[in-house]
């Protein structure tokens, strides 16, 4: 059981599971879409970019009160952060010479990931990011729907269809839903170091009020996507992770576990992808 432990740990903290998750969404949008393009080399850019980014903000990052689990495991392995840091970094350089014409938007999406680790930093000119960075959750959002649904879309050069509009905004709205709850939990820290953000601005309420609002956008994005494709197991995998995201909206308020935040809520962003990918076989 210890050992399992161990390794469980050492494929969540590595950030090695969330680039399998980055992964995955990405094929979800390939096979939805009928997207025609070199995914093998994306897939793996898309796999090594994770890591990198990954690895770089848990590097940067201070301890926070409310993640005691991955606190420990980050302080014992900050060499190992590194070194997958570089690796991600080696991968998604060689990888991005596939899709050099592309060039705009993937340095574009490079930016702003930067932008959401930024603040963490203690130089001057990052610290001043904690007080304007009031978008960061917006900016990790977008870079996750851009990666995994309007990237994949822009090299296959086919034109973006209403599908695969309703499809960014449905991805869009639920991975910020879950963003929430990791600012939500990290409010205390990032008071502290004087990081706004939109969640350490609003009350209880309006918090709330922010979460519903972009599960309802994504249920509306769920159905239209239902009502173009006629997709019965993208629409109940997707309302099953709504659903989900829903129930446990007040106990992650609550409950700071790490597992609870980085296996659950971080394995819904690919549950449905997950579900879909495993009945086309």
């Amino acid at each position: 059981m210890h050992l399992l432990k161990k390794g469980v740990h050492l494929f969540v903290f590595s950030n090695v599971y969330i680039a399998c998750c980055a992964v995955i969404m990405t094929l979800q949008t390939k096979q939805l879409l009928s997207l025609s393009y070199d995914s093998s080399h994306y897939l793996w850019f898309v796999f090594f970019s994770t890591l990198c980014s990954y690895n770089f903000h848990w590097y940067i990052m201070p301890v926070a009160p409310s993640e005691q689990i991955r606190a420990r495991w980050t302080r014992h392995n900050r060499t190992l952060h590194a070194l997958l840091f570089a690796t991600g970094l080696a991968g998604a350089v060689w990888y991005y010479s596939y899709f050099t014409q592309h060039w705009f938007w993937m340095l574009s999406v490079a930016l702003v990931t930067f932008l959401y680790s930024a603040p963490k930093l203690s130089y001057r000119p990052f610290v001043y990011l904690r007080k304007v960075a009031i978008g960061k959750t917006l900016f990790l959002a977008f870079v996750w729907m851009h990666v995994t649904t309007l990237l994949p879309a822009i090299i296959s050069h086919n034109p973006l269809t209403v599908t695969g509009t309703w499809l960014c905004v449905n991805r869009f709205s639920f991975i910020y839903a879950i963003c929430i709850l990791f600012d939500y939990r990290d409010r205390t820290s990032d008071r502290q170091q004087g990081i706004r953000s939109m969640i350490t601005y609003f009350g209880e309420a309006g918090i709330n009020r922010l979460f519903y609002l972009s599960l309802a956008i994504f249920f509306t994005g769920t159905a239209a996507i239902w009502y173009i494709e006629r997709d019965m197991v993208f629409a109940c995998s997707s309302l099953l992770s709504g659903a989900l995201l829903w129930w446990l909206y007040p106990i992650a308020r609550r409950n700071f576990s790490d597992y609870l935040y980085y296996i659950v809520l971080d394995g819904l962003m690919m549950l449905s992808a997950l579900i879909q990918l495993i009945s086309y076989f």
